[in-house]
């Protein structure tokens, strides 16, 4: 494993998922620093009506304000559990350069950074500052910030960077 780490950092590869890294959590606890200092707590500011507002909720539970409602002090701990593991574990994946694409350090840079994100904020406030909302009518998708669309974004890249992977696998085994 080792071997596979020289071999990324010779490319430069873990300064840039370093950076991925540093600068998803820099953009989201500042903007977080910038809600609380200029919101309310539940004040809403429309941006584009009719599509988008800033407003300034707090989430106790994760995604969606999942396991919200359950009143246990190990709600807060199994939260940080499940980020470090997340940390952990997409550490472990991007550091044997999956597929040998040296891309990979920006789908995973960006759910690391953004898991990293929210744990600061579970560790510093015991809930997650959201407050990016956009609705169409009355329906309101839930309110979330820069680590969960950091984590989305990361998501979806990685699932797509492992499709056409598994794409190019198939068609060079094809031509054997």
């Amino acid at each position: 494993m080792f071997q596979v780490c020289r071999r990324c950092n010779r490319n430069g590869i873990v300064v840039a998922y370093v950076f991925v890294i540093a600068s998803v959590i820099a953009a989201d606890q500042l903007s977080k620093m910038w809600i609380v200092d200029a919101f309310r707590l539940f004040e809403s500011r429309e941006v584009i009506p009719g599509f988008f507002n800033l407003v300034y909720v707090v989430n106790t539970g994760a995604a969606f304000s999942i396991l919200a409602d359950v009143q246990s002090p190990w709600r807060h701990y199994f939260f940080l559990i499940i980020g470090c593991l997340a940390v952990i574990g997409l550490t472990v994946v991007y550091m044997k350069c999956k597929g040998d694409n040296k891309y990979y350090y920006l789908p995973v840079g960006l759910i690391v950074g953004g898991a990293i994100g929210n744990m600061i904020d579970r560790v510093r406030l015991g809930s997650v500052v959201d407050f990016l909302d956009f609705y169409l009518g009355g329906y309101h998708w839930p309110a979330f910030n820069v680590a969960d669309s950091a984590i989305c974004v990361g998501a979806v890249l990685f699932i797509w960077m492992n499709y056409s992977d598994s794409k190019k696998y198939i068609k060079t085994k094809e031509k054997l």
